[in-house]
């Protein structure tokens, strides 16, 4: 049963017992209520001082909300709907290489590596392509996939709802490995991604924690805590760790919702520094900051090294951001309205501002040397360039 909340996410209850009704009030929204206490921020005017605009626009048709984000490999983006549909787009262009619808529904998009590309159903069925298109194979996850696959190391890996982490082989499809981890009976349903690196598959997991898989073996590495629930009730003690786990150098950084941001030796697992910070959708990095809002929409900046405080911009406020992007001189984030704010990575200036369709970007954006890739929820795939 999903509990819904306006700040971008949902709380999943992972197990068989409902409730009948519940109203309590969650980082200033009111589960099933579907309105905020908070009004957003209205936007204000500013003066421009880095020029941004649409580059192009690809409409998928259905929807992209939770469980779907793109991917790029090479000089190609890739994405796809709960349509069904699986699109295929040069990067500098924004001509559609191919497009194929795989399924009645899809809950979870899209993984690639370039080779395979892989996507799934709220049934568990995982479907994966090749580069052209064409269907290779088809398989049976253990239960509903509502994180996009990853893809890579010869591997389509999936982690299903009931917090079991599988890898498929990207051929053939048969199963290589599967690993179950426990789990709480309530967690959010907001956008997570896995990644891969070094061998490794990296996931965080409701109730805190970070965990490192052997793509080999799917034996497990190392385990990181990111945050400890916390709390009398159920609902206060939901601290699960969010967005996508990401890496610079040997440091892997995580945010958790009702948490902290937490960076660790990407080999040991041991914890470089945390800070108290509670995020509803994750971070991301560059070689010197950690950027990542703040369950009020609130964009702050660390000191990737120590973890100290840096700034944080208030200008877009109870407006459900998404979890923000990298890039260059930039850092940017969307908003319930399918705008698109960058401000400066140095002192969270507001730089520009793009118009996209009007629709909430739930997905994080993706820095390309294009610009900037961005997945609305009404299916749209735009590239925003800057200059």
């Amino acid at each position: 049963m999903a509990l819904f909340s306006s700040s971008g996410f949902r709380l999943q209850r992972t197990s068989w017992v409902m409730v009948a009704a519940i109203s309590v009030a969650l980082s200033g929204c009111s589960l099933f209520s579907g309105k905020s206490k908070h009004e957003p921020t209205p936007l204000q005017p500013f003066t421009a001082s880095m020029s941004s605009g649409v580059a192009w626009r690809v409409n998928l048709g259905g929807e992209a909300g939770v469980g779907f984000a793109p991917a790029v490999a090479g000089r190609s983006a890739y994405a796809a709907s709960s349509n069904g549909t699986v699109v295929k787009v040069d990067l500098e262009s924004g001509s559609t290489v191919w497009q194929q619808s795989v399924a009645r529904s899809l809950s979870a998009g899209v993984g690639t590596d370039g080779r395979t590309v892989a996507v799934a159903t709220g049934r568990g069925e995982v479907i994966a392509l090749d580069d052209s298109g064409q269907v290779k194979w088809r398989a049976q996850a253990t239960s509903e996939v509502m994180v996009p696959p990853l893809v890579g190391d010869g591997l389509v890996v999936v982690r299903s709802g009931d917090y079991r982490i599988q890898a498929y082989d990207a051929e053939t499809g048969t199963r290589v490995w599967s690993l179950q981890r426990p789990g709480p009976s309530l967690a959010l349903r907001t956008n997570n991604q896995m990644m891969m690196d070094g061998g490794f598959v990296f996931t965080g997991l409701p109730g805190g924690k970070l965990i490192a898989i052997d793509t080999r073996t799917g034996v497990l590495r190392w385990e990181g805590t990111v945050a400890l629930p916390r709390g009398a009730s159920e609902l206060e003690r939901v601290a699960d760790v969010v967005g996508v786990p990401m890496v610079t150098g040997d440091l892997m950084c995580a945010a958790a919702f009702q948490g902290r941001i937490t960076c660790f030796d990407i080999n040991s697992g041991t914890a470089a520094w945390t800070k108290d910070f509670s995020s509803p959708n994750g971070l991301t990095l560059d070689p010197r900051y950690v950027f990542a809002s703040d369950d009020q929409s609130v964009l702050h900046a660390f000191d990737l090294g120590r973890g100290n405080h840096l700034w944080k911009q208030e200008a877009l406020k109870f407006r459900r951001n998404s979890a923000p992007a990298s890039l260059g001189r930039a850092v940017a984030v969307g908003d319930y309205q399918g705008q698109v704010h960058f401000f400066s990575r140095e002192d969270g200036r507001l730089l520009s501002r793009v118009a996209t369709d009007g629709r909430a970007i739930i997905a994080q954006p993706i820095a390309v040397p294009q610009g900037l890739l961005v997945q609305t929820s009404r299916a749209n795939l735009f590239l925003l360039k800057l200059e």
